[in-house]
């Protein structure tokens, strides 16, 4: 195994009872390298991603983080979710909550309270939200607490980046600055960024490579490589065609004609939130 790659998947399996979500996975990620993962409802992406953060086991094979196995709450793995809105009425501040990724897993009281607000600084700057810094986070949009998870991925300087639909539910003008936050620390800061999305479009500009699942089986290449009509139709085992339109790529259904997303999205398998935890 290269010293250089930071996420390592060996002749990786992983499968709910019968149904195979891959096998014979062997995937390298590089420093600065954005991996896109795309696929259908239940082909297994967040699943993908809880493998890296070791709350879902493999059924055999290998899977290391920074040449090392793969434990729970490492600091060399920052995740930003899902956006999912806070209560009404949340007590915390923005710089708050973006405070609990600085030193959120220490214990006793803040002996640093000025390194700590610095870095709160720097984080909320990198990130645009320093102008909501002191309001709560129930009233922000959920585009700007989008912008706090990542600021609170980004606190440990995390050598992989997970991002976990990151841009759903977000307007255009929100997806692009969240994308182009978690490009930069590919970029300047040299961390590995896996990004599972419904929708390539928004992320296509910064897309080194692809892993597409589907139907138990997978492919991995660039954009280029992966986004053809005969490599999805063949994923599928179903007429796929992928189009070019106005520097987006359109996926079609050959046999309903009708445009569906990059990702093939009309073909639910397995729920995403059926998880495997501790083992097989």
């Amino acid at each position: 195994m290269s010293s250089t790659q930071i996420v390592t998947f060996n002749n990786a399996r992983l499968a709910y009872g019968r149904r195979v979500l891959w096998q014979d996975l062997n995937l390298q990620v590089a420093p600065g390298e954005f991996l896109a993962v795309l696929g259908p409802n239940g082909s297994g992406k967040t699943s993908f991603i809880n493998t890296m953060l070791g709350t879902t086991a493999l059924d055999s094979g290998q899977v290391r983080i920074d040449g090392q196995p793969v434990r729970r709450g490492s600091s060399a793995v920052g995740l930003i979710p899902q956006q999912r809105p806070f209560g009404d009425n949340v007590p915390l501040r923005a710089r708050d909550l973006v405070a609990l990724g600085v030193d959120g897993t220490k214990l006793g009281i803040r002996l640093a309270r000025k390194s700590v607000a610095a870095k709160v600084d720097e984080l909320l700057e990198l990130v645009g939200a320093s102008g909501y810094a002191n309001r709560p986070v129930s009233d922000l949009s959920g585009g700007e607490q989008q912008r706090l998870r990542a600021a609170q991925a980004l606190a440990g300087d995390p050598r992989v980046l997970l991002c976990d639909e990151p841009l759903l539910s977000l307007d255009l003008h929100h997806q692009q600055a969240i994308s182009q936050v978690i490009h930069q620390q590919a970029v300047q800061r040299g961390s590995a960024v896996i990004f599972v999305t419904h929708e390539i479009n928004p992320i296509l500009p910064y897309v080194d490579r692809v892993l597409y699942l589907a139907e138990g089986r997978f492919h991995i290449g660039t954009v280029d490589e992966v986004m053809q009509s005969h490599v999805l139709s063949e994923l599928y085992g179903a007429p796929v065609e992928v189009l070019r339109v106005n520097e987006r790529i359109v996926v079609v259904a050959g046999t309903a004609n009708r445009a569906l997303p990059p990702d093939g999205h009309e073909h639910p398998e397995v729920p995403e939130d059926h998880e495997k935890h501790g083992g097989k």
